[in-house]
């Protein structure tokens, strides 16, 4: 796959520490992720440590490609998202609160050496696409818009009074 997504926060020098990755295909199907079809991202991730204070700043960038939910042809859509978030060691406090200003907090095990970023990625960017996914007006794929149109009012009542068990009922009143 090539893309790791590791930080290693034992060994990291306090002040700013920059990684990028390059991501596409590979790592959607990893998460069997059947939505996204193609991608081309790029995770770019500034972490700034400060005795015990780990801040993550990430951004991730890039297309990726989607079924359209009109004509199930392809769909290009853009990504471009920021995500921030403050480590905490330790157990979850019931008193901190998930949000460190602007920020999400992420607790890990005091033991824990490594911050995996793969998960908070993946995550990210399957929120960031919209609910909708359709092709702009007239880019949808024609052949297919046609059969969703509404069929014309000659000859369709005869199709459906032949496929419709109550169509002798009409009469009856």
């Amino acid at each position: 796959m090539g893309e790791n997504f590791i930080i290693p926060l034992s060994g990291l020098a306090n002040g700013q520490t920059d990684f990028s990755w390059k991501t596409g295909k590979e790592f959607f199907e990893s998460f069997e992720n059947s939505e996204i079809l193609d991608a081309e991202l790029v995770a770019s991730v500034i972490v700034e440590k400060s005795g015990r204070y780990v801040g993550v700043d990430c951004t991730v960038s890039g297309r990726l490609v989607v079924e359209c939910d009109r004509c199930l042809e392809e769909l290009v859509l853009p990504v471009d998202l920021e995500v921030k978030l403050s480590v905490k060691f330790g157990d979850v406090d019931e008193s901190d609160e998930n949000q460190d200003g602007e920020r999400e907090v992420i607790f890990l095990p005091v033991d824990n050496t490594e911050l995996d970023m793969k998960q908070i990625v993946y995550d990210y960017v399957c929120i960031s696409l919209p609910i909708q996914r359709v092709h702009e007006d007239g880019d949808c794929n024609p052949d297919t818009l046609r059969y969703l149109e509404p069929q014309s009012a000659s000859g369709s009542s005869e199709i459906e009074d032949e496929n419709n068990p109550f169509a002798a009922l009409k009469g009856l009143f």
